[in-house]
């Protein structure tokens, strides 16, 4: 029996997974390795972490099929030269592996940061955030640091849950969203100043403590900060013996293949591509890399060249009725933006049901 392992169940490999199954031959399997029963939607974290939505609400279902074997472990090493994966339980044989195994926080060497700051990277992590907001007394202040979509995204649902609470949002650049029309900035800065959400422009945390974040030469007191200032592969990823790109991203091939071991590919915010990491992202590469397999087993030869993976543009919400949106080089905002995104996230566990 040959076996394709999947580690993680993210976007990528739930896409993947779900475009190579009807094309598998006979003799073949796929074993998904991942420490939750359920795929958690990563995009709809913030709003789990908030408290605006249930974790029900932000889980589906893995494929039910009898080819799909789940594993429930946790990965403690990749060992591409044996074609093996060591898990805390036990070792898995691979002919075929797909890395889909995300990202975690990114902390840039700030003191304190990894300590003293709550995360939205992890379903564990957003569980974690959620109960420390809950916690928190009437008055309370709480920091943000990270003002790109996850950012934007958490700040605006936790104003939307708790009207009690000072919210301080650090931006590191001179506006929200540079890299987006100013009036799609302008749009989401005028929701903050409405919503009494303070951002703070052109801010370098430069070091965090217990109950206070550093702001260039300004400290700021604080009852809570979360962290979205940025992300990496995870740990297990940045120990393979391979090339790593820019963000300590792995090098592929335009097969979405490691250089040496064709056998192995890398999905998701882990691989080293010309566009950031999304779930969008995510299921462009992993729809790929299915037709590369695909072609692999029926022994055709591959193609010359990948066509460029397509990017639709960004959908960001802002609370239950507003949103943000830059689709095809035009900006939608308010709330056909936010039904947009309703949209799509109810296609999405639509097509994965």
């Amino acid at each position: 029996m040959n076996t394709i392992v999947c580690l993680g169940g993210g976007y990528g490999n739930m896409r993947f997974i779900q475009r190579i199954l009807p094309k598998l031959p006979s003799g073949y399997t796929i074993t998904l390795v991942d420490k939750n029963p359920f795929h958690g939607m990563k995009t709809e974290y913030y709003a789990l972490a908030a408290g605006t939505k249930s974790e029900k609400n932000v889980r589906v279902d893995f494929p039910d099929d009898d080819r799909v074997n789940i594993v429930f472990d946790t990965v403690s090493e990749i060992d591409i030269d044996r074609n093996r994966v060591i898990l805390e339980n036990q070792t898995l044989d691979y002919d075929m592996l797909v890395i889909g195994l995300g990202c975690e926080d990114k902390y840039h060497g700030v003191p304190g940061a990894e300590e003293h700051t709550y995360s939205i990277q992890s379903l564990r992590e957003s569980r974690a955030t959620y109960e420390s907001i809950g916690d928190l007394k009437p008055g309370s202040t709480v920091g943000i640091v990270g003002a790109g979509l996850s950012g934007i995204e958490v700040a605006s649902e936790l104003r939307e849950a708790r009207e009690d609470l000072h919210i301080k949002l650090f931006d590191r650049g001179d506006r929200i969203l540079p890299m987006y029309p100013a009036r799609l900035s302008a749009y989401v800065k005028r929701w903050f100043d409405d919503n009494d959400v303070e951002v703070i422009p052109n801010s370098n945390i430069v070091k965090v403590e217990a109950d206070k974040v550093y702001n260039n030469n300004e400290s700021h007191n604080l009852d809570m900060a979360i962290w979205t200032a940025g992300v990496q592969p995870v740990e297990v990823v940045r120990n393979l013996p391979v090339e790593f790109g820019p963000g300590g991203r792995v090098v592929l091939n335009q097969y979405h293949q490691v250089p040496g071991h064709e056998n192995v590919y890398v999905v998701g915010d882990s691989a080293a591509l010309k566009h950031a990491p999304s779930a969008q992202v995510a299921e462009g590469q992993a729809e790929q890399i299915a037709e590369v397999i695909e072609d692999i087993l029926k022994g055709k030869p591959l193609p010359e060249q990948m066509a460029d993976i397509k990017m639709q543009g960004i959908l960001g919400s802002l609370g239950s009725k507003e949103g943000f949106a830059y689709l095809k080089e035009r900006t939608v905002t308010g709330r056909i933006a936010r039904m947009l995104k309703s949209g799509v996230l109810w296609m999405y566990k639509l097509g994965n049901n």
